[in-house]
């Protein structure tokens, strides 16, 4: 059941859509209902595999890290064909670690608020909305569960398809303008994105770069290698850079940023709330999957130019969002600012600031997701979002006003609510990134970016506050002939709107109040796949040390050998390895991940059960064929 409960999981909105397309074809009434069914479903499935997640070690029996829930089969290429012909190991690869198995359960709690919410708001094309919708938490799922790049690049770029159509046409007056808008900025850093895949296709064969013999795009590989200091710094430069053009476009970071204004204020609402709430995450997920384990010097370096554009959309947006007079507009550009903070939380470099950052996107997703649904519920009666218009509404809505408030209150960082945990964790991770208090290298980051970005949380909460009182307090402001109640709506929240609310206001008091659960999963994933420490097990010196320094001498005579005792543990450096002659399946080893980047390439730590390679995977199937290869 396992093996296969993520692919279930991915694909069970697209047999909603089928679903949804076979006749008989029933009412706009059946259709909405069957839409939230199918979501429910897919909810269910993402919450049983969060309980199989956890009813599962994280390590494997000899405690080396491993992503759980996972299924995998050749999708391009066979391993077994040798000979002329290259060896091809592109995989469909799904797994999860504590990091993607919330974003992936976040991603299936929201869609079917989302999708609930919509019942009175779409009224033209129904059918095709809800579709729609499904398709794109298709993709959603599928970026959070990939572990082949080519997979995670494709279902990056299928989100793009489904969301473009939703603001197209369903979206406000400039819907088109909106869309195209959307889709060029992407599309756009995609194409430098997928150069990057292509490239790191290429290197993993040629005698040049990996030199393992066959192409791969695993995600856990690659990222083993590099740590091993397999990717020189050059590469791992360029590499950085291409896949930061596509993520930092999604996240998004200034100054490629002015698409998702106008995105979130002509999207319908349900396209706000998972744009907000998921869609946005993508991209730091990108960062935190890719970038970080797999490009570690060209991170170490460029962390603080990335952190300064982080600092200066903080800022920049918060500004922006203060002198906004429509109200999703001024959300959507809180948005940016919040998911700076994001980005130097995982450039912090630390295990316990990246944790920070993880759920701040978590956090973000609820309480802002929340916020684009009650402003929908307001454009729905009064037919406006400017401030200047509407007013005094707590007079005749205390439902909104509450949940307004209340997630206000979540979104700016009241302590007890759980946007406070983010932003506290986040700003002391910024502050000490330049320490060694935690054992490991110190990070690139310190007090001088951390005092700026405080900055932006008291900006935040300025014109988050101030839109409160504008909107909710002073005297009673509505336009001619509203509230409409057309469409069955009451004056105040009806008692479906409210119990949309519910479910998320409960899950920000919770992880307010106690997100240790929470953190310990991230810790796990952040330690063994996002900055790679070293194995919990110990290690000790066995007989596998002098085969290896056979096996260097017959490679290559002239090659110096270093052997220097450190706590126990047995470090070789081998210089520049990673040739055909002298390779990590050849010798039989592991590389040593002893701190936050790796400063010395070739650094590998004897495995003493099993002597096996920097490219062991969790499928004993594939790391027979890589060590049959090898020999």
């Amino acid at each position: 059941m396992q093996t296969w409960l993520l692919t279930a999981i991915i694909f069970s909105p697209l047999l909603g859509v089928l679903l949804l397309w076979l006749p008989p074809r029933g009412s706009d009434r059946s259709i909405r209902r069957s839409a939230l069914f199918y979501s429910v479903v897919t909810f269910g499935l993402a919450v049983f595999a969060l309980f199989k997640f956890y009813g599962v070690a994280p390590t494997d029996s000899q405690g080396d890290p491993k992503y759980l829930l996972q299924h995998w089969s050749y999708w391009l290429g066979d391993v077994e064909v040798m000979g002329d012909v290259a060896d091809v190991e592109i995989l469909y690869h799904v797994g999860v670690d504590g990091i993607s198995i919330w974003l992936m359960v976040l991603t299936a709690f929201l869609m079917p608020l989302a999708i609930w919410s919509s019942f009175t708001s779409v009224r033209t094309r129904v059918r095709e909305y809800f579709s729609l919708l499904l398709l794109l938490e298709v993709g959603l799922l599928g970026v959070f569960c990939a572990m082949d790049l080519l997979l995670f690049y494709i279902f990056f770029e299928f989100t793009l398809v489904p969301l473009y159509f939703l603001i197209g046409i369903w979206g406000g007056p400039a819907r088109r303008k909106a869309a195209n808008k959307f889709f060029i900025f992407t599309l756009s850093g995609s194409v430098f994105m997928f150069a990057a895949v292509l490239f790191l296709a290429y290197y993993s064969y040629s005698d040049s770069g990996l030199a393992l013999g066959y192409i791969t795009l695993n995600i856990e590989k690659l990222s083993q290698l590099a740590h091993a200091g397999f990717i020189s710094t050059s590469v791992q430069w360029w590499l950085f850079l291409a896949f930061a053009a596509g993520f930092a476009i999604k996240v998004p970071l200034f100054p490629v940023h002015t698409w998702l204004p106008l995105a979130h204020t002509e999207a319908p609402t349900a396209g706000s709330v998972i744009l907000a709430g998921v869609l946005l995450k993508l991209g730091t997920y990108g960062f935190c999957r890719i970038s970080l384990p797999m490009f570690p010097h060209a991170t170490m370096t460029l962390a603080p130019f990335v952190a300064c554009l982080a600092i200066a959309g903080i800022i920049y947006t918060a500004l922006a969002a203060w002198v906004q007079t429509d109200v999703k507009k001024l959300v959507a550009y809180s948005s940016v600012s919040h998911l700076g903070f994001c980005i130097l939380g995982l450039f912090s470099l630390k295990i316990t600031r990246v944790n920070g950052a993880v759920i701040y996107m978590i956090n973000h997703g609820l309480s802002t997701g929340a916020l684009f649904l009650i402003i929908g519920y307001i454009y729905e009666r009064y037919h406006t979002r400017d401030i200047n218009e509407i007013g005094g509404l707590a007079r005749k809505m205390p439902w909104l006003t509450f949940f307004l408030v209340f997630f206000t209150l979540s979104s700016i960082g009241l302590p007890g609510l759980n946007g406070f945990v983010g932003e506290f964790l986040v700003l002391l991770g910024t502050a000490t990134s330049n320490t060694t208090n935690d054992l490991r290298a110190a990070g690139p980051l310190g007090y001088g970016y951390a005092i700026p970005a405080a900055i932006g949380i008291i900006l935040g909460a300025v014109y988050m506050l101030w839109m409160c009182q504008r909107v909710l307090f002073g005297p009673l402001k509505e336009p001619p002939n509203t509230p409409d109640t057309s469409t069955g709506l009451s004056a105040d929240l009806t008692g479906r709107e409210i119990f949309i609310l519910v479910p998320v206001a409960v899950l920000c008091l919770a992880i307010g109040v106690y997100p240790n659960p929470l953190l310990d999963t991230f810790t796990i994933a952040t330690e063994q796949h996002v900055l790679r420490t070293p194995a919990s097990h110990s290690w000790s010196v066995t007989e596998a040390g002098d085969d290896l320094q056979e096996e260097i001498k017959r490679a290559d005579p002239m090659r110096l050998v270093e052997s220097t005792s450190v706590n126990n543990l047995e470090r070789v450096s081998v210089g520049n390895v990673g040739s055909d002659d002298l390779s990590t399946k050849k010798l039989g080893i592991t590389p040593v991940f002893s701190s936050y980047p790796v400063t010395t390439p070739g650094m590998f730590l004897l495995n003493p059960v099993t002597k096996s390679s920097v490219a062991k995977t969790d499928h004993p199937e594939t790391d027979a064929m890589t060590d049959g290869r090898s020999r």
